[in-house]
């Protein structure tokens, strides 16, 4: 996509593109054909998986009125309870509740670059897949980044958000991979990626210092099965529990 075909973007995918490219995210948004207003028309334009969606929940924070973003996985459902135990009593955000404090109308809210800095909480579900999808400013706008993306470029915590998860995790407090393995460990039907984008191998002992892979258990990953992958995770947590301290 050119700079010059760019411009006749919609103004709300042209903020996401120039708030991705201040951050350096590799990725620029793109336009689909029909509008994606919810989770699974996005996730059947871009023939994937409704978990690899990042979909954005804004409520309504009672005491003060603050818009709270909940990022979370498109097949999952968001647990009301559980998000006022970490951000307060919530209430319902309306159409022009949304449009106020985002900047963006509901089906194209974006988990960047609002107009009201919002209170946000990233669903730790998104951490089983490597490669997600979330709206850039309009309902036919989307954009490509990696759950670790998100935490980089919202600056917001992983949370327990949604209904029946597992508990892996608390806001602020993160370990992505432990989290990761125990997903794995869970027989989740998505065993999750290991790679934390700390891509750097270490010449003492052949592992990444980041995901603890072989070189050849890296190459071997996306051609895995479920049962390899999870063999593969095995050798990971046996790893990190010798590694130096």
């Amino acid at each position: 996509m050119s700079e010059e075909e760019s411009k006749s973007w919609p103004e709300g995918v042209q903020r996401i593109a120039a708030a991705l490219s201040a951050q350096g995210h590799p990725h620029a948004p793109v336009l689909l054909d029909d509008a994606a207003r919810t989770a699974q028309q996005a996730a059947d334009a871009l023939g994937i998986a409704l978990g690899q969606i990042a979909k954005s929940i804004i409520f309504r924070r009672k005491a003060d009125d603050a818009a709270v973003l909940v990022v979370t996985s498109g097949d999952r459902r968001v647990d009301e309870k559980k998000v006022e135990a970490l951000v307060g009593k919530l209430g319902r955000a309306d159409a022009a509740f949304v449009k106020e404090m985002t900047g963006y109308s509901i089906g194209g809210v974006p988990p960047i670059a609002h107009a009201t800095p919002s209170v946000t909480l990233i669903d730790q579900e998104l951490l089983r897949f490597e490669v997600i999808w979330a709206a850039a400013g309009h309902p036919h706008g989307v954009f490509q980044l990696g759950p670790q993306d998100l935490l980089r470029l919202s600056g917001a915590p992983l949370a327990d958000v949604v209904a029946g998860s597992l508990r892996l995790v608390q806001a602020g407090a993160a370990d992505p991979l432990a989290a990761r393995a125990a997903l794995a460990r869970s027989g989740a039907q998505d065993v999750p990626s290991p790679c934390i984008a700390v891509c750097q191998m270490d010449s003492r002992t052949g592992l990444c210092a980041g995901c603890y892979r072989t070189l050849d258990e890296i190459a071997l990953w996306s051609r895995a099965d479920d049962a390899g992958k999870r063999l593969i995770w095995k050798h990971i947590e046996e790893r990190a529990q010798h590694k130096p301290s």
